[in-house]
């Protein structure tokens, strides 16, 4: 395989053509890139799906994207220049991949779950010519990662869907539902969805946003 900026595995349609998009994976903080890879053989067959390691090994097969740090009242922050730093590098992988396979950014998708769907928030909005279909699972919007030029960046052809857990206890789902409120701020297409599950995928939840990406194939 040839050494781009993140580690991944994926999976390819028979055949792929000027039609065929791609869907790029992002997992959450102390998984790695076989977690979400287990939605692929439900996901349509011409989709090349593309599911990427974070860069920090936790061991024992945990991987994240920046160090988050738990302090002793049970708070927790996130370390922003490692953030930043995975913003850039996941920016890059999907330039490298999107030129692998000749696929354009109105045929890219991105999905996130957790940090990896901080990072998916980031870095659309930070780079809005590079992918603009956006699957946004059980995260938030992190402003310390958005650019200065927010009500400037052209964001017309982004499209969001956005899931949490109504009883998420890893990211509270107030934190969450800021989003849409933020996005119609910029005029950014969206649709914001809840579950009755905690900080995970329910199958209602998959079900949708499978609908999602489908009627935008």
């Amino acid at each position: 395989m040839e050494k781009l900026a993140l580690q991944y595995i994926t999976r390819e349609p028979n055949t792929i053509s000027e039609k065929t998009s791609l869907l790029i994976l992002l997992h959450g903080y102390g998984s790695n890139e076989e977690d979400l890879f287990s939605f692929a053989t439900e996901l349509p067959e011409d989709l090349i799906i593309i599911s990427a390691r974070a860069p920090q090994n936790l061991g024992f097969g945990s991987y994240a994207w920046y160090t988050i740090n738990f302090t002793a009242d049970a708070g927790k922050f996130s370390d922003i220049p490692e953030a930043i730093e995975a913003r850039e590098l996941i920016a890059k992988f999907i330039d490298e991949i999107q030129n692998k396979y000749k696929i354009s950014p109105e045929k890219t998708f991105l999905l996130g779950f957790s940090q990896g769907t901080i990072l998916s928030y980031a870095v659309a909005l930070n780079y809005p010519e590079k992918v603009q279909k956006v699957i946004a699972l059980s995260g938030y919007i992190n402003p310390e990662l958005l650019p200065t030029t927010l009500e400037t960046n052209d964001y017309s052809k982004l499209d969001f869907f956005i899931s949490h857990g109504n009883v998420d206890q890893v990211i509270p789902v107030e934190w969450a539902n800021k989003a849409p409120e933020f996005l119609n701020h910029l005029k950014i297409k969206n649709s914001y969805q809840e579950y009755p599950v905690g900080h995970g995928v329910a199958p209602k939840n998959f079900f949708d946003f499978k609908q999602w990406i489908e009627e935008r194939l």
